[in-house]
């Protein structure tokens, strides 16, 4: 759900919900590692430096935010400068989840460029161009989100096809690797991803809400997956087998802020600190403990817990935040 104009804004760490005509805050597990969202539009946020900020405090340490060239109100690479900036000073306000001490970090940000297959209907030669030199600031590290929307239709769906497959042959140029969108599509493009070739970056499956049949030709060609908050939902028993398909050295987290807002938070809009829901529920899943979240210290048998959160973390790093490749450096990949 997207911000509405019933939000209220507080410059601090805390998660609140409106119960009985009041804000009530609202405890946030702990996952004691580093975590990752691996998917946010910050441009879409209402306020992303206090997004960021919020982040931080809550232990994500990565963020993959996405741009698309042919949507006027993008984010730039100076736009996200400015709001890490202001995140800073956020951050030093956020003190009271440790003591008075702030000890926090603003997140580490990588960009991901791509068409959105809603917008496929306007690429051409200059929004290629546009896309190409996007990709070529090292700051870049996938081509993404691009793909197939067959739910909406906002592009032809021939034209869908030819533009996510022109930009899947980029990203292996680049040697890059691709984060997907396949909204009642995955057929279709897994037959463009086997003709053109699955990039040897990595393939990262976005916000993945189907059963685990239609995941399992993903995992075969090797793909990354990424959960976001539909896991959390209270009738997606599907998409929480299909989880436990995904081997641990591909499996992500991500929020789609801001929609797709996990549980408990649905009613509001979503951010990139509600990723710790989704990293919650997956440890939930993936472990099959009855330990209950933690909300302060970890407590003995945790270490699983916590081992597990770090491998998501080196997951998302490993594919996402990788040093510029030879093509961004101006060199032949041959």
């Amino acid at each position: 759900m997207a911000e509405t104009e019933q939000e209220e804004r507080y410059e601090d760490e805390h998660f609140r919900m409106r119960k009985k005509h009041k804000n009530v805050i609202i405890d946030c597990p702990h996952t004691f590692a580093p975590i990752a969202d691996t998917h946010a539009h910050l441009n879409m946020l209402a306020d992303p430096a206090l997004a960021l900020a919020r982040a931080g405090v809550h232990d994500v340490a990565f963020i993959e935010a996405m741009v698309d060239p042919s949507e006027g109100d993008t984010v730039t690479y100076a736009k996200l400068d400015e709001w890490r900036r202001d995140a800073e000073l956020f951050v030093r306000k956020m003190g009271s989840l440790c003591c008075g001490q702030a000890p926090y970090r603003v997140p580490e940000v990588r960009i991901a460029a791509g068409v959105h297959p809603h917008n496929a209907k306007l690429y051409d030669e200059a929004l290629e161009a546009e896309l190409l030199d996007l990709l070529r600031d090292p700051r870049t590290s996938a081509v993404g989100e691009i793909g197939l929307d067959y739910h909406y239709d906002l592009s032809p769906r021939e034209v869908q096809r030819e533009v996510f497959a022109r930009q899947v042959e980029i990203a292996k140029e680049a040697g890059l690797p691709v984060i997907l969108h396949m909204r009642e599509a995955h057929d279709d493009g897994f037959d463009i991803m086997q003709r053109v070739g699955f990039p040897e970056a990595g393939t990262l499956l976005h916000c993945y809400n189907l059963g685990p049949e239609e995941l399992e030709c993903w995992i075969e060609a090797g793909c990354f997956v990424a959960f976001g908050g539909a896991l959390t939902f209270k009738k997606n028993d599907e998409v929480r087998r299909a989880a436990l398909l995904v081997p641990q050295d591909r499996l992500l987290s991500e929020t789609d802020s801001p929609y797709m807002t996990p549980e408990p938070m649905r009613s509001l809009s979503c951010e990139p600190a509600h990723v710790v829901w989704v990293c919650t529920k997956l440890a939930d899943i993936r472990l099959d403990d009855d330990l209950e979240p933690r909300y302060s210290m970890p407590s003995p048998g945790d270490e699983q817990r916590i081992a597990f959160q770090e491998q998501l973390y080196r997951n998302a790093r490993s594919l996402l935040d990788r040093p510029p490749t030879a093509w961004q450096r101006g060199e032949s990949n041959a």
